[in-house]
């Protein structure tokens, strides 16, 4: 599903090489997030507001995908690349910086050890 999310998201700007090869610049909310390619996941809803990174518990949010996708983005790579994604999160990666990563479990994620792929976006 298709769904533009440019008029309502908080831009992002690629800060990682993943996040320059893969998503590009991206465009997120509490309702979704959408690509620099304009491909996008709706979020169905918000199932925590705190996660596991690296052993630490952040203040984070992580979402339910509505309809599961692993989306072709820039280059041809996919936005995970091992099955469709279920699960988004998004966390405080330093100053000025915002990770998000996902995932493909049927439950929700408790840690960034979980993840098949992260990105880092300067807000």
């Amino acid at each position: 599903m298709t769904w533009s999310l440019a008029a309502y998201g908080d831009d992002y700007t690629a800060y990682s090489n993943t996040a320059e090869s893969v998503t590009g610049d991206i465009s997120f909310d509490d309702f979704g997030i959408t690509f620099a390619n304009g491909e996008s996941l709706a979020f169905s809803d918000l199932v925590a507001d705190h996660f596991t990174v690296d052993g630490r518990r952040v203040p984070a949010s992580v979402y339910r995908v509505e309809e599961p996708d692993d989306p072709v983005l820039l280059n041809g790579n996919a936005l995970c690349g091992a099955g469709d994604v279920t699960y988004v999160a998004s966390w405080t990666a330093g100053e000025g910086l915002s990770a998000v990563a996902v995932f493909t479990g049927n439950r929700p994620p408790r840690g960034s050890d979980e993840m098949c792929a992260s990105y880092i976006f300067q807000d």
